[in-house]
């Protein structure tokens, strides 16, 4: 059966802050870690009014210190945005504190605007296609006998599993030609998530790090005790895509009654495309969906995200998709 991971963006209300969203986030993880799940992501942006993940190494240690057993991690570090030093240092440092806990999943993409990201890199040097180098630098920093002359302290010899995400077909190329675990973003950007799939199986090679292809997809969950209720919950969710591909990023809103059936044609249309690896529904109703999805995809892990804007609300859709771990079909 396929293992089932939580990814956070601990998201900011709508006329809420920050601090609220981090004790909501260890909340969630304390949960998480009750109900069994694998492992517990956050994830790196900037700029963004309602994510409040931008010191994503900081904010795991928060996570880290409040949970005993379960694995966190960044899904991801953006490391253009980052010397490769630094990240082996920040992560080697939370290895040690948490030794056998701790991931690092690595994009290419800024995770923010190009404004922001200028603000971030200020080396206007730096770029996406420097990625492939820095995470064999990064990789090799962790090794137990760097080839460069640099070490991290803490980090040197730690071997932190490394991850490689992607929206597209190159982090599928990446993962393979590295042989590393792949995690793929379906849950907001799904149009090429078959096709990377089948590039990163067929171009597998196997590594001292991982022998055979492993992969994660991104999905997202709204489940509550009933349909209308699930429907409702989901229209936060909604609003935040369409405010933010209409370049009003915005904090997450309360539910709407009825807001996807109001949009236009062509925001529905985008929510139907970005929003399509999704659940929606009671549990047994969640359960067909993602059922459908492991066989068609072959998952061996989902990473569910639930931008929910009412924080019992979305511990209730955790906790019943937590009911069907034992349960979901994984494609052989």
């Amino acid at each position: 059966m396929a293992k089932l991971s939580i990814l956070d963006l601990s998201p900011i209300t709508q006329g809420s802050t920050a601090g609220q969203s981090f004790k909501n986030s260890l909340d969630l993880a304390q949960h998480a870690e009750r109900w069994g799940f694998n492992r517990y992501w956050l994830a790196e942006h900037h700029g963004m009014p309602g994510i409040a993940s931008a010191a994503t190494a900081v904010l795991l240690s928060n996570i880290a210190a409040g949970t005993k057993t379960l694995r966190v991690g960044a899904g991801g570090i953006m490391l253009p945005n980052h010397a490769p030093m630094v990240i082996a240092e920040q992560f080697g440092t939370l290895e040690s504190l948490y030794p056998g806990r701790i991931d690092l999943g690595l994009g290419r993409a800024p995770g923010s605007d190009q404004l922001t990201a200028r603000a971030l890199r200020r080396n206007l040097q730096t770029s996406s296609d420097e990625f492939p180098q820095d995470v064999l630098e990064l990789i090799d920093l962790f090794s137990k006998d760097p080839q460069q002359k640099v070490r991290a302290v803490p980090g040197t010899g730690l071997e932190v599993p490394i991850w490689i995400l992607g929206s597209s077909l190159f982090g599928a190329q990446l993962a393979a030609a590295l042989g590393l675990p792949f995690a793929f973003a379906s849950h907001f950007a799904p149009q090429q998530m078959f096709a990377a799939i089948d590039i990163y199986r067929e171009r597998f090679k196997p590594s001292p790090r991982l022998d055979k292809p492993y992969l994660m997809l991104g999905f997202n969950v709204f489940a509550a005790d009933t349909e209308e209720e699930a429907n409702l919950i989901a229209t936060s969710a909604q609003q935040a895509f369409v405010n933010l591909r209409s370049g009003r990023p915005s904090q997450l809103p309360p539910p709407v009654k009825g807001f996807r059936e109001k949009l236009p044609p062509q925001d529905q249309m985008l929510l139907e495309s970005v929003l399509s690896c999704s659940a929606i529904g009671t549990q047994e109703q969640v359960k067909e969906t993602m059922d459908e999805f492991v066989k068609e995809t072959g998952a061996d892990e989902l990473m569910i995200t639930a931008m929910v804007y009412d924080h019992a609300a979305r511990l209730r859709s955790y906790e019943l998709v937590s009911g069907l771990q034992r349960t979901l079909i994984r494609c052989a």
